[in-house]
């Protein structure tokens, strides 16, 4: 689950990342008959990049204290490349 949420999240580009994370997002998926917990938030925001975390977890204890996560960076297109 934690792969799919990653591929899907990393796909976007930096302007929808900012976009859509202005706040953290929290939300819920099913896969294969169970519910996952998903939290989605932009950690920085830099000139250069940003740098988005995806955490996925089943609601369960101890699981929700320590859920899977991944973080990625998306460099942002820099205006003076040729």
């Amino acid at each position: 689950m934690l792969d799919a949420e990653v591929k899907r999240w990393s796909e976007k580009s930096c302007e929808q990342l900012i976009s859509e994370l202005r706040e953290s997002l929290d939300y819920e998926v099913e896969f294969a008959a169970k519910e996952y917990c998903v939290e989605v938030e932009l950690l920085e925001n830099t000139e250069k990049y940003v740098h988005v975390l995806v955490a996925v977890d089943d609601g369960s204890l101890p699981a929700s204290l320590r859920p899977l996560t991944y973080s990625f960076i998306r460099h942002k297109a820099d205006p003076d490349a040729v």
